[in-house]
């Protein structure tokens, strides 16, 4: 917080790094939980009350637009800003919060979180983060080598998710096909996948992905067999564990054959899906996994990490020699020489938070074991949704789940009641459920991430969209 000087005249406000910046955070921390606190009281549920008119009204209103020419104090600003947004913030801590993949982090990576945003390391350069070098090194070939438990030296880099690793894997694979003489790559994707593949292959120049339908909600080795051997040319097939739709899972031991017999590659998408790896019980899912050239995964979802937390693995970090780059006052070649580590070719981003400290802390307070269990118990709720969404006698089940994704509506009901009841809920602030559309028809998704979901929650999730049918609908 700002001091004042024996005259009374102002000082500078507090630091939060350095010898005494703890002692500055302490009180100003008292004051954010309070906020958070006071905030998430006023707001009673999962999502504030009233659309997105009265969510803005409220929030200008307590926090006018407009930079003042004299600001308040540190307390004011935290208590007034936290608490107002706090209030109209969507809680994924919320049971009945369960529309995306985003997740109620846990306490102990917020706290590394803030940690990391004190000492402000920035991993563009070595002296700029000297032990965080280090770490993201040792924690990336730790998390790389469960997707490649046989390979003598795997590797990952940290991305802000899935839309980033994507867009990393192409671009690799366009650099190998150009170094094999090739002018271009061409990627072949099924409908199911994420949307970023499509525009990566925009942004990289690539050209326009050849698109295989999905109708059971997978990719068939089949039509990947057929799509690839139309192909001249290098190929990568995008596969994807954990569709963002329904959750489901490609076959990627069939489908890594088909690549194989054709000498194409292969970029699992596993944003979602990758962290069953630390599952004893669903791993197996993700067999296959380790024949890819390239996986995306993310920590923020079934990982339970703040944002941004997401990775690309690689077989050996040999394959991200394309990344290289070179800036003379970040990684001279001299000091590379010297023995400096060379960060740029760890990112396409420049300077590049610590986002690797709070996973280093998770892997070390939950170790594998504990985060498997995680994984498992928000599987297993929505499982248990799922019987319950079949056992009920106004909703009808897409399918029973192979993730944490339950996709389900309402009997009899026309898509225009379904998107209907999802826009009911959320205005009041009730519930927030997600929409996928699948086999012809417009469905309610709900993502189940947090792990202290109960029984009785899952029921009244059901009894709410139950009980939502909107005015000028019947079921």
């Amino acid at each position: 917080m700002p001091t004042t000087h024996d005259d009374g005249t102002p000082g500078l406000p507090a630091l939060a790094g350095g010898a005494d910046g703890a002692q500055a955070l302490g009180p100003l921390l008292d004051t954010v939980l309070a906020a958070l606190a006071d905030g998430a009281t006023a707001r009673r549920g999962p999502l504030p009350p009233g659309g997105p008119d009265r969510v803005a009204d409220r929030l200008r209103h307590t926090v006018p637009p407009g930079i003042p020419a004299l600001g308040t104090d540190p307390h004011e600003a935290l208590r007034t800003v936290v608490r107002a947004v706090t209030e109209g913030a969507a809680d994924p801590a919320d049971p009945l919060c369960a529309a995306h993949l985003h997740c109620p982090p846990l306490a102990v990576a917020v706290a590394a979180d803030l940690a990391a945003s004190a000492l402000n390391a920035s991993l563009d350069s070595w002296d700029q983060a000297p032990a965080a070098t280090t770490l993201e090194a040792d924690t990336t070939a730790d998390l790389a080598a469960l997707v490649y438990p046989d390979l003598p030296q795997p590797d990952a880099l940290v991305t802000t998710g899935g839309t980033e690793a994507n867009q990393l894997a192409l671009l690799l694979a366009r650099e190998r096909a150009r170094a094999a003489g090739a002018r271009s790559v061409h990627v072949v994707c099924g409908a199911a996948a994420h949307h970023s593949v499509h525009r990566a292959t925009w942004l990289l120049g690539l050209p326009e992905p050849t698109v295989l339908p999905t109708p059971a909600g997978t990719l068939d080795p089949v039509d990947a067999h057929v799509a690839l051997g139309a192909l001249h040319g290098p190929a990568l097939l995008v596969a994807t564990a954990g569709t963002t739709d329904t959750g489901a899972i490609d076959p990627l031991p069939a489908l890594a054959e088909t690549v194989a017999a054709h000498h194409a590659e292969l970029h699992i998408d596993a944003a979602y899906a990758g962290p069953l790896l630390f599952s004893r019980h669903r791993r197996a899912l993700l067999t296959g996994v380790q024949s890819a050239s390239s996986v995306g995964l993310d920590l923020h979802k079934l990982g339970w990490q703040p944002i941004a937390a997401g990775l690309l693995a690689v077989p050996d970090t040999a394959a991200l020699r394309p990344l290289h780059h070179e800036a003379h006052y970040l990684n001279a070649a001299d000091d590379t020489d010297a023995g400096l580590p060379d960060l740029l070719g760890r990112s396409l981003r420049t300077t590049r938070r610590a986002d690797v400290f709070k996973i280093a802390v998770t892997l070390r307070a939950l170790g594998r074991e504990g985060l498997g269990q995680l994984v498992d118990r928000v599987c297993d709720h929505a499982q248990r949704l799922a019987e319950l969404v079949d056992a009920h006698p106004a909703l009808t089940l897409y399918a029973h789940p192979v993730t944490s994704t339950v996709l389900f509506r309402p009997k009899d009901a026309d898509n225009a009641h379904v998107a209907a009841i999802r826009r009911r809920l959320m205005t009041k602030g009730t519930a927030v459920l997600g929409r996928a559309h699948a086999a012809g028809r417009l469905w309610l998704k709900a993502t189940l991430l947090n792990p202290a979901t109960t029984d009785a929650d899952l029921t009244t999730l059901l009894d709410r969209v139950a009980g939502a049918t909107p005015e000028g609908h019947t079921p």
